[in-house]
Parts: C-alpha cells; sequence; structure tokens
C-alpha cells in the first residue's frame, strides 16, 4: 500500500481507469490494482479519449458514406453513450433530480440514490444531448472533428478537480471508494489534458479550457450548496457540463472565424 502511495504513475493506472469509466471490454485486473484508484485519476483524460477515438471514426465513416453531419454528430454521441455505458448522463440527470427535487440535503442525496427519473432529469438529459448534439453538428460542418478528443480530455481532467476540491457528501459509491486523489495526480492529469488537447484546438485551447474551468467551478458550488460535497454523480454531472461548455464555446469560436 505505501509503495502504491509513493508512486505518483503506474502502467495499470491506465486500464484502471478504463474500469471506471468506461465499458470497453478489458482484461480483468488484480484487487491490487484497485488500491491505486485515488493516484489512477491522471489518467481520467485518457478514458475519454478511448470513448471518443472510436465515436470520431464512426463520425467521419457516416461522412464518407455520404450521410449529413447531424446524422454523423448523432452517431457520434451514440458511441460515446455506449462506450461509456451512459454513467456521465445518468450522474447529470441524478443531480437535476435530486438537486431541484428535494428541500434538503438528506432528501436530495435520496432522490439522487434512486434508480428512477424524475422530470427534472429527463429535462437535464434532452437538454445536455440536444446542445451536444447541435455543437457536434457545427463543429463536423467546420471539419473539426478531432477538436471532440480535445474536449473528451479537458471535460474528464476536471473531474478529480472536484474530487480534491470538495468532500464526499456520503459515505459511499463511486467517488467514496475511489478516494481522494493527490495535488500531484490531478494536477498531471490536467496537465496532460491541456498538452494534448493544444495541438487540436490551437488558437481557441485558452477560451475553450477557460469555459470548461468555469463549469467545473459552476458545478462544485452548486453541488456544495445543494449537498455538502460530491458524488459519483456530481462527477458524472460536471463531466458533461464540462463538455456542453466546451463544445459551445468552440463552436461560437470556430463559427465567428470561419
Amino acid at each position: 500500500m505505501r509503495k502504491n502511495d509513493i508512486s505518483l504513475v503506474d502502467l495499470v493506472d491506465i486500464p484502471l481507469a478504463l474500469v471506471l469509466l468506461t465499458r470497453l471490454p478489458l482484461p480483468r485486473l488484480s484487487a491490487a490494482s484497485f488500491q491505486r484508484q485515488r493516484q489512477a485519476v491522471w489518467a481520467f483524460p485518457l478514458a475519454g479519449l478511448a470513448v471518443t477515438l472510436p465515436a470520431c471514426l464512426v463520425g467521419l465513416a457516416a461522412l464518407a458514406m455520404g450521410l449529413t453531419a447531424p446524422i454523423a454528430a448523432g452517431l457520434i454521441l451514440v458511441v460515446q453513450i455506449l462506450l461509456s455505458g451512459a454513467m456521465h448522463e445518468d450522474g447529470l440527470a441524478d443531480c437535476a433530480d435530486g438537486f431541484w427535487g428535494g428541500f434538503d440535503r438528506v432528501r436530495r442525496l435520496e432522490i439522487m440514490k434512486d434508480s428512477q427519473i424524475g422530470s427534472y432529469g429527463v429535462l437535464a438529459l434532452m437538454l445536455g444531448l440536444g446542445l451536444r448534439w447541435q455543437a457536434v453538428t457545427v463543429l463536423l460542418e467546420l471539419d473539426h472533428i478531432w477538436s471532440l478528443l480535445a474536449l473528451a480530455l479537458l471535460s474528464r481532467a476536471m473531474m478529480p478537480l472536484l474530487m480534491l476540491a470538495l468532500p464526499n457528501a456520503r459515505q459511499s459509491g463511486l467517488s467514496q471508494s475511489v478516494g481522494c486523489p493527490s495535488r500531484r495526480a490531478v494536477s498531471l492529469g490536467l496537465g496532460l489534458a491541456v498538452a494534448l488537447s493544444w495541438p487540436l484546438l490551437g488558437s481557441a485551447c485558452l477560451a475553450v479550457v477557460a469555459m470548461i474551468a468555469l463549469a467545473c467551478l459552476g458545478t462544485g458550488l452548486l453541488a456544495r450548496r445543494k449537498i455538502g460535497g460530491q458524488t459519483g454523480d456530481v462527477l458524472g454531472a460536471c463531466q458533461q457540463l464540462c463538455e456542453v461548455a466546451g463544445l459551445l464555446s468552440l463552436a461560437a469560436i470556430l463559427s465567428q472565424s470561419a
């Protein structure tokens, strides 16, 4: 255990991050590997890359077949959702239901844990997917499909930030089992995401990163106010809101310069 805590990077962190954040077929990891969960957060952006690269390839294939940009964008979202197991979308829906369906912290957490979805959750999913679909369509029409990789990287790099900044709001769940990451692991993940995103976004990178950071900050402040901390659902909602913020800001920037 001490060796794992001291070591910042281990190659097992990559498949561990994929196990935690995707539904990709992976070899079974040893029980000892899961003791590195809180350090493996630096690899969370790579999970976004693993989910979005196949989605982009499907989108390119759709465009090559003569399908329109909106249809290709829809297929990209379908692949992303399938490969991630819709866990981030589920987190967004649960947070919307809990944050606005309950009148106190305990009741909000109860609602978030309930497997049933309410009106707020349905609306959040509709709006989130709708905005993503429209923005991805714009990026495809402007021939910027590979920028989706950058947004997948950056949005998932924000999740460990909330894990570090906020206490866990309940004593169970995925976020609690992973634990509080170290500052070095979080910083490494952020640095990796920005470094890989820079060549994909070019001059728009700083503005997109700023918008994503604001979305992360807003999510964190709201979660602290509503439930006093973060949960796995909050982390999923953070990823979704950060991706939407990044998509919209990038689409606006590229549209103005086109």
